[in-house]
């Protein structure tokens, strides 16, 4: 058996995949305070699922998967450790001057943001390395002792150093590592040549920063979590979601705790890229994962994951940009919890602030009065009080109608359900734009693409959002309200490896760059041998960063070979870079010299018996249940369950009934009052999501219910659950 835990801000998702590799899906209340609440909350509720103890369930499972955003929640709210920034003398102020951006470049009232770490903490060491890695100016270890002396007196707790070119020549950091290991001993530091070998001095400095500070805290809060597993029976493998779209084992994750940045919205688009290749054949893909709290938008373009460096925490130029590769997502303020208010000159605003889980949105019951899109689902009959979260949480219709009247309604002079659609349809337009705003800047069109719907709001709105796109296609996976859980049994152990050797097209330095490959190659072949019997078929991907000359931006290219022995190789490497600057800016200058300012490889392990197929429900044989060995596994019918209000409350569900509550009728005829603009209220079909055979096509104005998800076929759309246990949607037009 394996385990997936995905912690959200409003939600604790877990899925078990038992020994037939079938899915079983529960969720949990998250508890901000103490995010591992809601983790026992979910495994306790599958373990009463399965009929046995907690100690029962963890000693059968062989892996657990684990995604948390305490590291992210850390940095925002500033609960990290007390840090030093050593840095090359007369560079003191990199975190302070930035890259020079900001968010109202005119308003002169704006104060600047304050670095990450304080001038306090900043010391300069004396020796300098250039551009060539040639030395300057020498290491002085008195100098740097004096320094440590001081760092000891003010209590620091964790040490980032980013010295001037240590990515060409680093050893002067590591001459500085040496001594902080031996005159600060049980203080963690983080090197940037080792963490970030990349260019850009600000962006290497804050993520070196970013992680040192964080190693106390996720070092404490990675033992605990181990610490509690093993004390309830598991002894397995514990793996951590990183935001590089892979798992990595949590000893390793410590020692690195910034790959634990954003790394919960990457695995979104893993799970994306699966469904769309399985279900529609297709490799380029929109994914939007509707939280509670944002809506997460990411692309697959050519089956591949686009990466950036440009992840900002908090907010743009206002934050601090992590300087660090990470799966390119964006995220805006518009989910489930995402608040409606309308503001002093009468606009209707939704989000970016979220009720959270606590108090959640008033038709939670738990005393929020604000009013949300969830608010407004449940006032437009698209969510059934009676069944949220498969019945295991009663949702209060009235409170949520009070909301929307108080706030929203008699404000704007508009009727409830009105005010309820304006809420809906504001969210759905900060979802389109932030779609539109990624999907054309990497080149893609979203007309042309597939739309992928994860989160359990997800189906609330996403025809809406898909016909504003012009969408051809949207799917809801049937693991949708748990895409980033599934995405983690679907990803790699894999590691990233950097090297930066300059190169110009004109005047290429094979000899240079065949040693840097090499050695990269190396890298990850003992990446690969530390990983044991744990992994199977490991695959190797070089890439370059390269850019035409004089341009300030590097475009990530995929080598053809680990090698580049002659002209004939690079012109292979520089016509990968030609197709892939016109993709992105629709430019290709074969007449401009290139050059190639580091080089990578990215090693990709499958985790042994790992499956990779995702399988319905009641699936027959001949649509692959019975020969496919390789799957993910399948949503059981009535395996799912759900923690309400409670936390570990809740009831798995009842065969052929509600999976996580009480039996509710299935199949044709049942209707519901639910209100669509263009119909108003209308007795719209109410189907069930695992009991939809694959030749069955509803149309709408429909509802498609599971335990954890609501589908809203609008009118003029048309579903169809695809032998993946996907549903396929033709969003069509009003």
């Amino acid at each position: 058996m394996r385990l997936a835990v995905d912690t959200g801000g409003t939600f604790t998702d877990l899925l078990v995949e038992d020994d037939a590799q079938v899915l079983h899906m529960f969720k949990a209340s998250t508890t901000p305070a103490d995010p591992m609440c809601g983790v026992m909350d979910a495994l306790a509720l599958a373990s009463t699922h399965f009929g046995m103890s907690l100690r029962g369930l963890l000693a059968r499972c062989s892996m657990f998967i684990y995604g948390t955003t305490h590291a992210l929640n850390a940095v925002v709210t500033g609960n990290t450790a007390r840090t030093a920034f050593l840095t090359s003398a007369g560079h003191p102020d990199v975190l302070t001057l930035r890259e020079g951006g900001r968010a109202d470049a005119f308003d002169f009232t704006v104060a600047s943001p304050a670095p990450y770490v304080p001038r306090a903490l900043t010391w300069e060491i004396p020796g300098r390395m250039l551009a060539d890695g040639q030395e300057h100016a020498p290491f002085d270890d008195a100098v740097v002792l004096r320094i440590v002396d001081q760092m000891r007196d003010r209590q620091v707790e964790a040490v980032a150093v980013c010295l001037l070119w240590s990515i060409v020549n680093p050893a002067h950091e590591r001459r500085l590592g040496a001594l902080l290991a031996h005159h600060l001993p049980g203080v963690p530091f983080t090197l940037s040549h080792e963490l970030n070998p990349a260019l850009r001095e600000y962006r290497r400095a804050s993520s070196t920063c970013i992680d040192a500070s964080l190693k106390p805290m996720m070092t404490a809060y990675l033992e605990t979590l181990s610490r509690r597993l093993t004390d309830n029976g598991f002894t397995g493998r514990t793996l951590v979601v990183t935001s590089q779209g892979s798992v990595m084992d949590s000893a390793d994750v410590a020692r690195a705790p910034i790959y634990l940045i954003n790394s919960g919205p990457s695995m979104a688009p893993v799970s994306g890229r699966h469904f769309a290749l399985a279900d529609e054949g297709t490799d380029t893909v929109i994914v939007a994962d509707t939280g509670g709290t944002t809506y997460d938008v990411s692309l697959v373009r050519k089956g591949e994951i686009p990466w950036t460096r440009d992840s900002w925490i908090g907010l743009p130029f206002r934050g601090h940009l992590s300087g660090f590769a990470s799966v390119d997502v964006v995220s805006v303020g518009a989910g489930g919890g995402s608040i409606a208010w309308v503001d002093h000159g009468g606009m209707l605003h939704v989000g970016p602030q979220s009720a959270g889980s606590q108090p959640g949105p008033a038709c939670y019951g738990r005393g929020g009065t604000l009013p949300t899109v969830t608010d407004a689902s449940v006032v437009l009959g698209h969510l059934d009080p009676d069944f949220f979260l498969g019945g295991t949480m009663q949702l209060d219709r009235e409170a949520a109608r009070r909301a929307i009247q108080d706030h929203v309604a008699d404000p704007l002079s508009l009727g409830v359900e009105q005010a309820a659609s304006a809420i809906l349809q504001l969210a759905t337009e900060a979802m389109v734009q932030a779609i539109l705003d990624t999907s054309v800047a990497q080149g893609v069109d979203p007309a042309g693409a597939v739309l992928i719907g994860g989160g359990g709001a997800a189906g609330l709105n996403s025809v809406l959002i898909a016909r504003r796109l012009g969408s051809r296609r949207l799917l809801i996976p049937q693991v949708g309200a748990a895409l980033s859980a599934a995405g983690a049994l679907l990803s790699d152990l894999s590691a990233r490896f950097q090297s930066m050797v300059y190169a110009r097209s004109g005047d290429f330095a094979y000899d240079k760059v065949n040693a840097a490959l090499a050695d990269l190659e190396a890298r990850c072949r003992a990446f690969i041998a530390r990983q044991g019997d744990a992994v199977s078929a490991p695959t190797l991907t070089f890439w370059a960063e390269a850019r035409y000359v004089e341009q300030a931006w590097e475009v990530q290219v995929v080598l053809p070979s680990p090698r580049i022995d002659g002209p004939e190789a690079l012109a292979a490497v520089l016509e990968a870079f030609h197709a892939a600057h016109e993709t992105l800016f629709a430019v290709r200058d074969e007449g401009s010299e290139v050059e190639i300012v580091g080089w990578g490889a990215t090693v990709a392990c499958p985790v042994t018996g790992a499956s990779r197929q995702v399988l319905p429900s009641g699936a027959p044989a001949s649509e692959g249940r019975s020969d496919a060995r390789d799957a993910v596994g399948s949503v059981a019918s009535g395996a799912l369950g759900a923690s309400g209000a409670s936390g570990a409350s809740g009831a798995s569900g009842a065969e052929g009934g509600g999976e996580g509550g009480g039996a509710r009728p299935v199949g044709a005829g049942r209707t519901r009052k639910a209100w669509f603009d263009a119909l108003g209220h209308v007795d719209a079909e109410v189907h069930r999501f695992e009991t939809l055979s694959p030749s069955h096509i509803v149309h709408g104005p429909a509802l498609i219910e599971s335990s954890f998800t609501t589908v809203v076929l609008h009118p003029g759309a048309s579903a169809q659950r695809r032998p993946s246990g996907s549903l396929a949607i033709t969003p069509g037009s009003a």
